[in-house]
């Protein structure tokens, strides 16, 4: 049995009956589905249409390079590790390594998928795929227009302060910074 029927049998799925779409940005767009419910009633679902994103954890000589930029949504400053939505028909791999560059001005010589994850799959279909490099040279920064952000190398207590500081918050960030304390426990990913 294939997976899409596998899921389509699960005695949870939800039918979409009608699809009605009502954003489309330059990042996101926004639907409101009418689905069947198992029950045999029926409910919406907001959901968000994103097409990915791509997170790096980048160490360099024992400390990881994060970016600090102003988040709108959350009306802060916030710490994260360089990150990027991906392009049409871009490849995840390829992403990383480009947002790497542009936001930290590192190339990474071998870079590796560490998992890949939703990020909130209760309204949104985005999925980051979190790499890590411990090879870097010097590249050259190729911020967007509309960014603006500072990068810098922190350490592992560093991170964990800014973690209890709330200056790292988002999931992409937390989810490395475990990574990488995991890393120096047991030396493996």
């Amino acid at each position: 049995m294939s997976e899409k029927n596998e899921i389509a049998s699960h005695p949870f799925y939800e039918r979409t009956l009608e699809t009605k779409p009502i954003f489309e940005g330059r990042m996101i767009s926004l639907q409101v589905d009418t689905v069947s419910l198992p029950n045999g009633g029926t409910a919406t679902r907001e959901i968000v249409r994103h097409p990915g994103a791509v997170a790096v954890l980048a160490l360099l000589d024992g400390k990881m390079l994060v970016v600090e930029q102003f988040r709108k949504p959350l009306e802060k400053v916030q710490v994260e590790i360089p990150a990027g939505k991906l392009d049409a028909g871009e490849e995840p791999e390829a992403a990383a390594l480009r947002e790497l560059e542009e936001e930290t001005g590192y190339r990474a010589k071998t870079i590796r998928h560490l998992h890949s994850f939703s990020t909130s799959p209760g309204f949104a279909e985005e999925i980051v795929h979190l790499y890590v490099t411990e090879e870097l040279e010097s590249g050259q920064v190729n911020l967007d227009e509309e960014e603006f952000l500072t990068c810098e190398a922190i350490t592992l207590e560093q991170a964990q302060a800014y973690i209890r500081e709330g200056r790292i918050c988002d999931a992409k960030t937390l989810l490395a910074v475990y990574a990488w304390r995991m890393h120096v426990l047991t030396g493996a990913f």
